[in-house]
């Protein structure tokens, strides 16, 4: 993989799994943010499964230790968390050997890019309805 590819990935996966989301304090933007969570992909929205569907976003396809090194978790979370991706049909994982060696590989898949897109769009109708307040 480029180098420059794994940069991009660990900024935007990084952001979007280690940043807590922030609810705002005023009446009138709190309910604007209320009405808009029910709303959100919930299967996407869990800091993690967002992390690894960013990652994969902005890469063709990314092993399962660079996505494990790019989130800097464990094993066990980034398991769970893909499993959960794959069973929405978001995610595809592809298992093969290099040599004697296990390579897990996953990939977004048209789905996965379509819920994605879908989600970005709603945080950004959300960020600006925020703004104009």
């Amino acid at each position: 993989m480029a180098r420059t590819a794994m940069a991009r990935s660990a900024e935007v996966a990084s952001v979007a799994a280690q940043r807590p989301a922030k609810t705002p304090k005023h009446g009138s933007e709190q309910q604007t943010l209320e009405s808009a969570l029910p709303n959100l992909d919930r299967i996407i929205h869990e800091r993690m499964r967002l992390g690894i569907v960013s990652g994969l976003a902005v890469n063709e396809s990314l092993t399962f230790n660079e996505l494990k090194k790019l989130l800097q978790t464990t094993d066990g979370n980034l398991s769970v968390h893909a499993r959960r991706l794959e069973e929405a049909q978001y995610v595809e994982c592809t298992k093969s050997f290099e040599g004697r060696m296990p390579k897990t590989e996953y990939r977004l898949t048209p789905a996965g890019r379509k819920a994605f897109e879908r989600y970005l769009n709603h945080m950004e109708a959300l960020i600006q309805a925020m703004r104009e307040h």
